[in-house]
């Protein structure tokens, strides 16, 4: 599973425009879960996995350990272990990630502006 998460991330480096940081940096954070995930450890961090799961009930086991994986692989999640029985795992975020907040914030923000003329148009558009 690891060589088709690197083979992945290599195709997106390899793409037409391979030093472009926009498109390297949003197909990591860009995906269904990641913003969400951050968006949740900015307001309850550190946090422990099940928690992480109970906040969002519609990501499974596997999505949201891909998701810690590809956000800890890119220096926006710190995972800390503790020596316990049974072990203890917390989730936390890094500077990279508090520096990337206000931006993802700036996006909800947006959304919610916008949301409403969004589906509207939507709407009217696939009556054509």
């Amino acid at each position: 599973m690891n060589e088709q998460i690197k083979q992945k991330n290599k195709e997106i480096e390899d793409a037409l425009f391979p030093d472009c940081p926009i498109r390297n940096v949003l197909a990591r954070v860009g995906d269904k879960w990641s913003l969400l995930v951050l968006y949740i450890l900015q307001h309850r961090e550190p946090v422990r996995f099940k928690e992480l799961q109970r906040q969002i009930p519609d990501i499974s086991q596997k999505s949201l350990t891909h998701t810690l994986r590809t956000l800890q692989e890119d220096g926006f999640v710190a995972r800390k272990v503790f020596p316990e029985v049974p072990p203890r795992v917390e989730y936390s975020l890094t500077a990279r990630a508090i520096s990337f907040l206000p931006l993802v914030e700036n996006m909800i923000n947006w959304a919610k502006e916008n949301m409403a003329d969004i589906i509207k148009d939507r709407t009217n558009n696939t009556e054509l």
